[in-house]
């Protein structure tokens, strides 16, 4: 049974011009570039096809390795429609055709198609098809479908067009791109985290493991004077207390930094603070924390931001022997600046990155230029370091 079709508030005969097309694929297209997230782009690449094409729906298929979708994302189906229609579909018919095959598939009446095997129950009715596989090189990345091109068309005509195809193709090939950029991001990210939790193992490694094992020799020697010398047992019980004071110190930071929600639910400046607080208790080094009017700030600058003062803080803490490290986050422009200052033993910029010893300050240089950034670092031995890093305005 065909639907309704909603009426093209343009009248017959009179199609978008050329200049209102390309204005409305360099809408698409930079819509697509805004997001590096994933699922933010499938959702984009999707209403973005569904808006160009003008049609009632759109999808987007990600295949998984198992003949089903790992990800499928759907434009203009209500969440309560999208629940009723149940499980994610399996590659066969039309969807495999798309990701098995290289051209696109148009059709004016989906379900006279031989290898159409029907709807689930919920599933609204379709009939006139546009679909384009997302390739890159000889990997299909997804499928897009489209149907219901909405009727009558601007030239009275009904289903999509040859020049509907074109304009999907095209988007197809800059959704390509965006997608795989997309996940390289993630792919960094996870690499990034992966990092992170082998720099908190070296650090436990060197703070707690330690204190734990001068603890256990402490203990040992206040056992064997209590008898013969209780005064000096007492004195090294003070000791193991100190010790495994220091050691839960070390324990609890290690935590807090194993803790990225907390980014999420208290923003960065929250978030600074209370590490900082942990670390100052932590180590012999006083650490102190000054916020100078920064509120709150895009999530992905707040994550580079906290990830950068930890890496600089780990390097001021461990390596350069500091009595002292400053952190304050100030308001620059519309924009916002980190300051980590010690005054450690320092080294020569130049001398480090030609020796292969980083101290982080490639990862710390790739955080700030992913949010638009940029760090700068001010040392020379014997004359402590600044690590400065700028973001720009949300």
């Amino acid at each position: 049974m065909s639907r309704p079709r909603p009426a093209h508030p343009a009248g017959p005969g009179q199609g978008p011009s050329p200049s209102a097309g390309l204005a409305a694929v360099s809408t698409a297209l930079l819509a697509m570039s805004r997001h590096l997230e994933v699922r933010d782009v499938l959702k984009t690449i999707t209403a973005s096809a569904r808006e160009l094409l003008d049609a009632e729906y759109a999808a987007l298929g990600v295949p998984d390795d198992h003949g089903g979708f790992a990800q499928f994302v759907v434009d203009g189906v209500s969440d309560e429609q999208w629940r009723a229609i149940g499980p994610l579909p399996r590659q066969h018919g039309i969807l495999a055709a798309m990701l098995h095959e290289e051209k696109a598939e148009r059709l004016a009446d989906v379900r006279k198609d031989p290898r159409f095997e029907g709807w689930p129950s919920a599933h609204p009715d379709m009939s006139d098809f546009l679909g384009m596989p997302i390739r890159d090189g000889d990997e299909t990345l997804g499928a897009l479908f489209l149907a219901n091109k909405r009727c009558p068309r601007p030239d009275g005509g009904c289903g999509f067009t040859e020049h509907d195809e074109e304009l999907l193709r095209l988007l197809a090939q800059h959704a390509a791109i965006a997608l795989t950029n997309a996940r390289l991001y993630e792919r960094s990210r996870e690499l990034t985290i992966a990092e992170e939790r082998s720099r908190l193992a070296h650090e436990l490694h060197d703070a707690v493991s330690q204190k734990l094992f001068s603890l256990r020799l402490t203990a040992q020697a206040a056992a064997a004077l209590v008898d013969r010398d209780p005064a000096r047992a007492k004195d090294e019980l003070q000791q193991v207390a100190a010790l495994a004071a220091e050691a839960a110190d070390e324990l609890r930071a290690a935590v807090v930094e194993l803790r990225p929600a907390a980014l999420e639910e208290d923003g960065l400046v929250h978030t600074l603070r209370t590490q900082i607080q942990v670390l100052d208790r932590a180590h012999a080094a006083r650490v102190t924390f000054d916020n100078l009017g920064v509120r709150a700030l895009p999530p992905a600058q707040e994550e580079a931001l906290l990830r950068v003062a930890q890496e600089a803080l780990h390097n001021a803490l461990r390596h350069s022997g500091a009595a002292r490290v400053d952190v304050v986050l100030e308001r620059e422009g519309q924009g916002a600046a980190l300051r980590v200052t010690d005054d450690g033993r320092g080294f020569d910029p130049g001398l480090v990155r030609r020796a292969g010893r980083h101290l982080g300050l490639v990862s710390m240089r790739h955080r700030a230029s992913g949010v638009g950034g940029r760090l700068t670092v001010h040392s020379a031995p014997g004359e402590g370091a600044t690590i400065r890093m700028e973001v720009p305005g949300g």
